[in-house]
C-alpha cells in the first residue's frame, strides 16, 4: 500500500514540467537527471495525456532520450487531429550526410568503445565531400558543408561542443547525438547501400527533399 501511495504522489507541478520540457524538444538522461527520472516514474500518465493531442511518446531508456511524436494516423479522415508536430523538409546534402553520421555510429557501436561518438569538422567534411559534386572552389564547398553541419546541429542530432573537446584539438568538435538512431532505424540502416548508389545517381541533378518527423 505505501509503495502505491508513493507511485500516486506526484509533486506540485511535477506532470506540467515534464509535458512542457517535451513539448519544447528532447529530453536526455544527461544532463539533467532529475527531469529523466521523474519522467520515468511518470512516462503513464504522460502518453495518457499526450494522447489526447494525437501525440505519443517515444522513449529509450537505453540511450537515454524522450521525445513526442505524432501518434498513429486514424482510418477516419474526418475524425483526423490537427497535425501538432510538423514534418520538416530536408535537402538532399542534409539527408545524405544524416544517413552517413547514422552509419558512422552503427560503426562506433560496434567497436565497443565510449558512449559518446565524438567528431571533429574536419571528419564529418570529409565523411560527405566525396559524395558532392566537384568544386574548383574549395573554401565555398566548405562553407556549403558548414551550413548543412549547422541545420543538423539545429535539428538536434548534432552537438556542438566546447572548443578542444575530447581530445579533438583545435579543430571544432560535434557529439552525434544518438536520437539519431530513432530517425535512421536498423532496418532502414541495412538497406544504406542501395539507398547510396540512388544517392550517387542523383549528384549533379536537383536536390530532392526528405522529411522527418
Amino acid at each position: 500500500m505505501a509503495e502505491q501511495e508513493a507511485e500516486n504522489f506526484v509533486a506540485p507541478n511535477e506532470l506540467s514540467v515534464l509535458l512542457i520540457a517535451l513539448l519544447k524538444g528532447v529530453i536526455y538522461r544527461e544532463p539533467d537527471a532529475g527531469v529523466w527520472n521523474a519522467l520515468l516514474g511518470l512516462q503513464a500518465r504522460v502518453r495518457d495525456y499526450v494522447a489526447v493531442l494525437g501525440l505519443e511518446l517515444a522513449l529509450d531508456e537505453a540511450e537515454g532520450y524522450a521525445f513526442l511524436r505524432a501518434g498513429p494516423a486514424t482510418d477516419d479522415d474526418a475524425a483526423a487531429l490537427p497535425r501538432l508536430v510538423a514534418r520538416r523538409p530536408l535537402s538532399f546534402p542534409v539527408s545524405l550526410l544524416l544517413a552517413l553520421l547514422r552509419k558512422k555510429l552503427a560503426e562506433f557501436d560496434a567497436s565497443g568503445g565510449d558512449t559518446r561518438l565524438v567528431l571533429a569538422r574536419e571528419e564529418i567534411v570529409e565523411l560527405i565531400r566525396v559524395f558532392l559534386p566537384d568544386s574548383s572552389n574549395e573554401a565555398r564547398l566548405i562553407d556549403q558543408i558548414e551550413t548543412h553541419i549547422n541545420k543538423i546541429v539545429d535539428l538536434g542530432f548534432l552537438r556542438r561542443l566546447k572548443t578542444g573537446a575530447a581530445n579533438q584539438g583545435s579543430s571544432a568538435a560535434f557529439e552525434v547525438r544518438r536520437i539519431l538512431k530513432a530517425f535512421v532505424d536498423a532496418q532502414w540502416l541495412a538497406e544504406f547501400d542501395t539507398r547510396l548508389a540512388a544517392y550517387q545517381a542523383q549528384l549533379g541533378a536537383t536536390p530532392q527533399g526528405a522529411s522527418d518527423e
